[in-house]
């Protein structure tokens, strides 16, 4: 009679996990084909002047308190063509834009009272797909990054007004000459005009 001892058994879990690992050379097509898709930042058209990681808050009026808009990088960026300077954050994980805005000569950016990591400012923020004026507060891991930060910001401002009277000086100038152009074809025309009595001189 035939034992049905350990040394069958045995035998039988060997030959099982055997067949379980034979390779049957069967290919198994994926259900679901997935292609390449590109994805758009938006920023491929810009060159990052600043890229720093900072936990950003804004201050909400209703509630008249500092609320955390997220972690993650602060990048300025400058337009290659227009030459523009925005403010662009995006949170770590999720990539969601929790900043967006242009450094604009209006931007007065200060040291945050009591915290020497941090700066304050206010902009008008495009980040939830409308315009809105937004008190920001930013804060940075080290003293040093928070300076960096000031000081690029303050000459992009600096820079920006500097452009904005040259563009209004050179509106003016232009507004002038045209003020003067007007004037002597004025005078042009009066001069082509003859007398009253010209015309009648030449009858006789």
């Amino acid at each position: 009679m035939a034992s049905n001892g350990p040394d069958r058994e045995e035998d039988a879990a060997a030959a099982t996990a055997a067949g379980e690992d034979e390779d049957t050379g069967a290919q198994i097509a994926p259900i679901v084909t997935l292609s390449e898709v590109a994805v758009t930042t938006g920023e491929e058209e810009e060159d990052v002047l600043l890229d720093l990681k900072a936990k950003l808050y804004r201050f909400d009026k209703e509630g008249n308190q500092w609320k955390e808009r997220g972690t993650g990088n602060v990048k300025l960026l400058k337009h290659i063509e227009t030459g523009k300077v925005r403010l662009v954050m995006r949170q770590a994980k999720t990539l969601k834009i929790c900043a967006n805005h242009l450094v604009l000569q209006s931007i007065k950016i200060q040291e945050h009272a009591g915290n020497d990591k941090s700066c304050v400012w206010h902009a008008a923020d495009f980040a939830d797909g409308e315009l809105k004026e937004e008190m920001f507060c930013i804060r940075f891991g080290s003293v040093e990054n928070c300076k960096k930060f000031i000081e690029m910001v303050e000459g992009i401002t600096e820079s920006d007004g500097k452009h904005v009277e040259k563009e209004s000086k050179d509106a003016s100038d232009a507004a002038g000459l045209l003020g003067k152009l007007s004037v002597d074809e004025s005078k042009t025309d009066d001069a082509a005009v003859p007398p009253p009595d010209a015309s009648v001189k030449a009858e006789d």
